[in-house]
This record gives C-alpha cells, structure tokens and sequence, in this order.
C-alpha cells in the first residue's frame, strides 16, 4: 500500500467530514526520518482546532489499518509563510500580497500578486531604471517558467 496516497486520502475524508470546503490538502510526505508531515491550508485559513481533528482522524486511522509499520511522528500544519506556493488555490488567495519569483533562467522578480490563471501569475512589478522615475508594469509570467514562488514579509 501506498503510505502517502493513502494519506491523502485520509485528509479529503476528514475534510469533507467537517465541512470546510475551503479546505484543501498541499502536501502530504512520509520523510526519511519518520515525520509524517501533511500541510492543510485553506482559502480562509485554517486553526489549530482543523489541523488537530485532522491529526486525530488519521493518526487513529492509520494505527487501525496499520499501514505505517515503523516508528513515525504525525505532524499536520498550514504551509508556514516560507513554504513555497505550489498550488493555484494557494495564489488565488494570496492575491494583492507581495510575491518574491524565481525562474527558471535563474533571474528573480518580485511584485505584488494581482491575478492568477490556470497557466500564468499576473504581477505589478516595479521597475526601477537609473536616473529614472520607478514605474509600475503588469507582467504576466507563465507558471512554466517558476521554479518558486514565495510571499514576501514586510515589516515597514
């Protein structure tokens, strides 16, 4: 069996147990280490309390079918601010946040999220020439091209 599969489908059960639509699974990985590490998010956020019900839920179902045979730590938890998005739903909710983009050319470019489409994240990035006056550009980069996205924290 599957231990990550079956995971997941774990978690879409309890989610939709406690009818939380906005709910959605980001990952879920067996480490080499034995943490059993599942990311929740939602479109809302998500609280201790959803992380903790879906913690129990497949803790217990995991120990009932047995499916893990070694020694693990469960830990359920939304994607921190440093995880990369992954997901359009992760970006469709960090609309109008900063993003910091890196490409697969190896170029950066960082702006504030203004849309975002099944193939492409729309930005209003600024652009600073020397001697010139910074200006504001809609730059449209297709999701292709990302190799990581990341919300950036302003404390000004």
């Amino acid at each position: 069996m599957n231990i990550e599969k079956r995971v997941v489908e774990l978690v879409e059960e309890k989610i939709a147990e406690i009818e939380r639509p906005d709910l959605f699974l980001v990952s879920a990985k067996l480490l080499p280490n034995g943490k059993l590490m599942i990311l929740v998010d939602g479109d809302n956020g998500i609280g201790i309390a959803e992380c903790a019900q879906i913690s129990r839920y497949v803790g217990f179902k995991l120990e009932e079918e047995d499916v893990i045979k070694t020694a693990y730590n469960l830990e359920v938890s939304s994607p921190g601010i440093d995880f990369q998005l992954s997901m359009t739903r992760q970006y469709t909710k960090n609309i109008g946040r900063d993003l910091a983009i890196k490409m697969t050319d190896g170029s950066k470019r960082e702006g504030t999220l203004t849309a975002i489409t099944e193939d492409a994240v729309m930005i209003d990035e600024t652009i600073k020439e020397k001697g010139k006056k910074a200006t504001v550009i809609e730059s449209v980069i297709p999701i292709e091209q990302i190799t990581e996205t990341k919300v950036v924290i302003s404390f000004k």
